[in-house]
This record gives C-alpha cells, sequence and structure tokens, in this order.
C-alpha cells in the first residue's frame, strides 16, 4: 500500500510543521520521532541530532489487523512523539492509532518531503562592503549564498528549488539578481544557476575548468581562474581549488572565501566523486596542494563559507563559518604531510551521494528532469565530504 492510498486516521490526529520541529530541535527540546518509512529508506537518509531519539518502525507493521503490541515497544507513552513518513499520510494513520492508545502524539506534515523544503537564511557577520546571506538547507546541508551590493546581487551555488527564494530575497534587499555561480558540477542537488537567470537580465557562470566536463550549454558564460565578476560596488574573485573535481572553484569577496565542495569547517572534500575510486588518491593528492598552495595561503581572517554542513558542525551566531586560521590549528588533516592526507581522506568514505549520477547529467545539461523530478533525484544527505573520523582535533 502507497502513502497515497493510505486509509484515514479514525481520530483527527494534530500535525506539526517541519519549521516548528526544526525550532524545537534547535532550541534543544526533548525529540522522539517515530520513522515509518521502510528501513532502506531511513538508513540513507532520516533526521538526526544530539537530542533527537528516533526509531524506526516501518508503517507495513501497524496493517497486520490485531497489531502486533511489540510493535509499541519503545514508543514512550511519557513524552511526545512525532511520527513521519515520505509525504505525511502513513504517519498520520500510525499516529491515530497511537492516539487511540492514549500516546501524546503528532505527525510530521508532509513527511520528508516537507523537511526537505525548509530553507532558512541568516546573514554573514562579515566585515565586507555588502550584504552576504547564508541559506541553509536542514534536509541536505546544503548551503547557498546571496551578495549584494548597491541595487547588484549575485548568488552562489543556488539550488533550483529554491529560485523564488533569491529574486524575492534581493528584491526585499533593494536589488536584482545580475550573476548566479556555480562552484562546480554538483552531485548532491541540481543547479539553480540556469532557472535564476532564465527570463531575466542575469548571467550564469560556470568555472571554465568545470564546463570542460562536458557542458555545452549556451546559457553559461565561463569564468576563469583569477577573474572577477562585478557586483554592485564589490567584486568577486574566482579561485580554482581542484581537488573534490577538477573544475572546483571558490569565490573570494573581500575577506570571505565561499569555498564550495573544497573546505567544510569540519572536514575537507571527498576526492572520488568525479575521479572514482581510481583517480581518487591522485585526486586527494590535488586537493592537497589545493589547501596548502592556495587556501592556506589566504589570511587566517579570511571567513571560510562552505558549501556544506553535516551534523557534527557547529553553527557561529546562526551560521555555518569558520576563520580559516581556526579551522588550520583544529583540524589534524590541515597540518598533514601529503601521504598521510591522501591516506586519511580515502579512508572510511561515507555512501555517494543519493542519485548522484543522474543528477551529474543534469547539471551537465544531459537530461532535463521536470520540478517534481529534480526534488526528489536530491532527497538524502550531500555526503561530498570525506570521513569525520580524526580529520578534526577534540
Amino acid at each position: 500500500m502507497s502513502d497515497e492510498t493510505f486509509p484515514d486516521p479514525a481520530v483527527d490526529v494534530e500535525s506539526i510543521e517541519p519549521n516548528e520541529l526544526k525550532e524545537r530541535i534547535d532550541d534543544n527540546e526533548d525529540v522522539f520521532l517515530l520513522d515509518t518509512r521502510a528501513s532502506e529508506a531511513f538508513e540513507e537518509w532520516h533526521i538526526d541530532g544530539p537530542n533527537v531519539t528516533v526509531r524506526n518502525v516501518p508503517y507495513f507493521e501497524f496493517l497486520l489487523g490485531d497489531v502486533d503490541e511489540e510493535v509499541f515497544e519503545g514508543i514512550p507513552d511519557d513524552r511526545d512523539v512525532t511520527v513521519l513518513c515520505a509525504k505525511g499520510d502513513s504517519s498520520e494513520y500510525v499516529a491515530g492509532l497511537l492516539h487511540e492508545r492514549g500516546y501524546g502524539v503528532r505527525h510530521l506534515a508532509r513527511g520528508m518531503n516537507g523537511w526537505a523544503e525548509l530553507y532558512e537564511s541568516h546573514e554573514l557577520a562579515v566585515d565586507v562592503d555588502a550584504t552576504i546571506v547564508q541559506y541553509q538547507r536542514p534536509s541536505s546541508g546544503c548551503l547557498s549564498y546571496l551578495v549584494v551590493s548597491g541595487d547588484e546581487a549575485a548568488v552562489v551555488d543556488p539550488l533550483r528549488t529554491f529560485t523564488d527564494t533569491y529574486h524575492q530575497d534581493a528584491r526585499t534587499l533593494g536589488a536584482k539578481i545580475t550573476a548566479a555561480l556555480d562552484t562546480h558540477i554538483h552531485a548532491d542537488h541540481i543547479s539553480g544557476n540556469r532557472r535564476v537567470a532564465a527570463g531575466t537580465s542575469a548571467e550564469a557562470f560556470l568555472p571554465a575548468s568545470a564546463a570542460e566536463r562536458g557542458v555545452d550549454d549556451t546559457a553559461y558564460a565561463t569564468i576563469e581562474d583569477g577573474e572577477t565578476i562585478a557586483v554592485g560596488e564589490a567584486e568577486i574573485e574566482a579561485l580554482h581549488t581542484p581537488g573534490h573535481t577538477s573544475g572546483m572553484t571558490a569565490y573570494r569577496i573581500g575577506n570571505v572565501l565561499f569555498a564550495g565542495d573544497g573546505l567544510f569547517i569540519e572536514s575537507v572534500a571527498r576526492p572520488d566523486l568525479e575521479a572514482g575510486a581510481e583517480g581518487a588518491a591522485d585526486a586527494a593528492k590535488q586537493l592537497h596542494e589545493t589547501l596548502h598552495e592556495r587556501v592556506l595561503e589566504l589570511p587566517d581572517e579570511t571567513v571560510v563559507a562552505p558549501g556544506h554542513f553535516s551534523g557534527n558542525a557547529e553553527a557561529d551566531d546562526g551560521t555555518y563559518t569558520a576563520r580559516l586560521g581556526d579551522l588550520e590549528s583544529r583540524m589534524d588533516a590541515l597540518g598533514m604531510d601529503r601521504a598521510a592526507f591522501v591516506d586519511l581522506v580515502q579512508s572510511n568514505m561515507p555512501p555517494r551521494p543519493s542519485n548522484y549520477e543522474a543528477i551529474v547529467a543534469t547539471n551537465l545539461g544531459e537530461r532535463e528532469p521536470t520540478d517534481e523530478e529534480a526534488f526528489a533525484l536530491e532527497q538524502g544527505p550531500n555526503n561530498c565530504a570525506a570521513s569525520q573520523d580524526a580529520l578534526t582535533s577534540d
């Protein structure tokens, strides 16, 4: 039985909106989640956190007529329970069963689809003659940025799903978007560059080194290492930082470095998504060279604004950023010689992002999914970083 054909619950069940659940987690409330998706979907991707307890009981275990009482073991009856599923239908039914048994229960509106729609923004507190907004997608850890200077704006690593958000926020700040920039060919989400620029005077930019992967798309202009793009009174400079991919390019404005997927605040890039297992060692060597000869040569006061965050990352003033000098002092990987670094970043790498081959093909312009298909493709964790084991000092 699919979510779409799930029976209505016998009683009315209260729902909780995704942003409300996120607020409870952020406020360090004690949260218990009952995830009723199939075990395979749960293992691939679920809501987690230090103050979150989550139990997976697939919904079909509640459909056996006289439900086995063992199914209810481990579901607390002395605290609030939030039930969730993929789209919000089966969780409503299961929440109804629990409500009838006296549990304090709600279900997550629109399920994990609703969670994936959650998009938050926070302004960076940086000494730059521009307003910089960081966009955070909790479901996947994707980060994007809006840079506003005067009446012009640029968006870095936009997500296709949230194109309207960038334009609306730029207008609110008295500007219009004139440039959209990708740091590389993404493997975890559908790029919004084309969509941001479509039907406007904005120009979509892709690093020239990234376009060499086979992008044949006149919708893109290319930008070379060291070139700049003017945005109002500010300039954004391209800095080629290969390793994660051959075309990986960071962008720098003042003392802020939009690092893309080269360097995160809790880890470094994984080297195998473009190069494959057979080329991962060479890509890791390139990443080591990039970090030591390009990135770490920047001033310690440089603010690293990465392309992703993980559950282990801690937000500073609501944003996932860090001083480069602080990262160098606390991240063991940044002090290793090349051989040790290469061994470390190849060890215990997480699974590749879900549907990454289809996502890469889309971002190369080889396929054109509908908005609904694109949204489904990018569900799940980004997994663009190397394993965090031993990367950071305690």
